[in-house]
């Protein structure tokens, strides 16, 4: 299986990121993007790169700081004394894989512009636009909020993330791991490519091709529409949310080997789908993740055959 392949070949480099590793590869099938949250120091550069280099794809950074600003992440015209006019001279987020480190560091008037890039699949400078090329992810880390020096990046702006995954320390094995492998630099650990544009490409029809039943259908909504009645939020998922979480059950379904949807592809990634997306009240003390739990057991799950007939 690809999944297998990919994950064998990233653990040259990545120990104990599994989980971590299989949202990227489902936010990369799904054509999606997606936001890590973690401390500083947890190898997310690294794994975006080598993740990049795993499936055959460009890959640029961009550091989040605050005296960034959208040219240096679009780019910009400049004048050409020879040719007598202005030379576009693009940025890095022309990359199929973009990691942007520590967006909340960014001021907001330069993540708007990131995100309106995303949102759009173009880059507008002057009177022309360029499209950014396909395939095209970012990878973006946040630090937790309690940092300081960060500026959260609004509820509008966190729906254009497919996923958001959460990155906490190694466990104490994984940590020796790690150790031993560095310890071992001059190695030789190249990593192969084990993806192609034309392999790329078939993923993305195969997973859009996943078979979804009306009642699974009918159990995202209801989903959704739990978190815009639920008194504990102000601000509940969008129509966008639900779409993502289609999307996401269909690219597990994919990972699965399954080619239709059941309910635990949709029920084990409602969290990491909607948890960045809602509001809660000011009031309310309990995590969002455990308002959705809360959710999740209200919502009557479908039962019987999802199979296509």
């Amino acid at each position: 299986m690809i999944f297998e392949r990919l994950r064998e070949e990233i653990s040259k480099e990545i120990i104990g990121l599994d989980d971590v590793v299989r949202d990227l590869f489902l936010s990369f099938i799904c054509r999606g993007h997606i936001l890590l949250e973690g401390v500083p120091g947890l190898a997310k550069t690294t794994l975006a790169k080598t993740f990049s280099q795993c499936i055959g794809l460009n890959f640029s950074r961009i550091q989040g700081t605050p005296d960034l600003i959208p040219s240096d992440i679009t780019g910009s015209e400049i004048y050409d004394i020879n040719l007598g006019n202005f030379k576009y001279i693009p940025g890095p987020i022309f990359s199929n894989i973009v990691l942007v480190d520590e967006i909340n560091r960014m001021s907001p008037k330069t993540q708007s512009a990131l995100l309106e890039a995303m949102e759009e699949n173009s880059v507008s400078v002057g009177k022309k636009t360029y499209p950014l090329p396909t395939p095209f992810m970012v990878i973006a880390t946040q630090n937790p909020v309690e940092f300081e020096g960060v500026c959260p990046l609004p509820t509008s702006q966190l729906d254009r993330f497919m996923i958001k995954s959460n990155m906490d320390y190694l466990s104490e094995e994984d940590e020796l791991k790690v150790l031993i492998l560095k310890s071992n630099e001059d190695e030789d650990r190249e990593i192969n490519p084990i993806l192609n544009p034309h392999t790329i490409e078939d993923i993305f029809k195969e997973v859009n091709s996943i078979y979804t039943a009306r009642p699974i259908l009918k159990y995202i909504r209801d989903i959704v529409v739990y978190t815009r009645r639920d008194r504990r939020v102000v601000l509940g998922a969008s129509t966008r949310a639900a779409v993502q979480l289609l999307k996401i059950a269909k690219g597990n379904a994919y990972l699965e080997g399954r080619s239709y949807v059941i309910p635990d592809d949709v029920k084990n990634y409602v969290l990491k789908v909607l948890s960045h997306r809602i509001l809660l009240d000011y009031e309310v003390e309990e995590p969002v993740e455990s308002v959705l739990r809360d959710i999740l057991d209200k919502v009557e799950v479908p039962k019987g055959d999802f199979r296509y007939h």
